[in-house]
């Protein structure tokens, strides 16, 4: 019997003072899915301004009545995804940061800019070597770059821990 896919619903997730003016909104909604603990869910895709959350992460929600939403209240457990960004500085940048992620089996998201990129770096995924390239691109000023949330193995990894 196969498993039917679950309904994407959008929750809110308040922003700090400075992520707020990077976005020039209050809130980011991410796409979200039930899971079998009621007031849990499953994050779908890949933050480009909150903190703290990865895809596949889950996390608690409740309702806000006032607003009319469904707000972001607290982590629950990581999924082994990380979530990093980075800022395109320098357009001939793409292609070189394109290779690297694809080397890398990452997925991402442009934003309508085309200079802000959320980055889904997967469990498997050698994140120490992965860093190192990405860093390299920051040094020589040809990209920004944001961990912006590092699952425990990637941060092992890295020598972060």
């Amino acid at each position: 019997m196969t498993e039917q896919p679950r309904a994407l619903h959008k929750i809110a997730f308040d922003l700090s003072e400075d992520a707020a003016a990077w976005a020039r909104a209050a809130v980011e909604k991410l796409w979200v899915e039930k899971t079998d603990v009621r007031m849990e869910v499953r994050v779908r895709n890949v933050p480009f301004y909150a903190k703290g959350v990865a895809f596949g992460d889950v996390v608690r929600v409740r309702i806000d009545h006032e607003r009319r939403q469904i707000v972001y209240e607290e982590f629950v457990s990581e999924s082994g995804h990380s979530a990093v960004r980075l800022i395109i500085m320098d357009d001939d940048a793409n292609s070189r940061v394109v290779d690297v992620l694809r080397a890398h089996d990452c997925w991402w998201e442009v934003d309508i800019s085309g200079r802000l990129w959320a980055v889904d770096v997967p469990p498997p995924v050698d994140y120490a070597m992965m860093r190192s390239s990405l860093l390299r691109l920051a040094d020589e000023g040809a990209i920004g770059f944001e961990e912006a949330a590092l699952a425990a193995g990637h941060r092992q990894a890295a020598g972060l821990s």
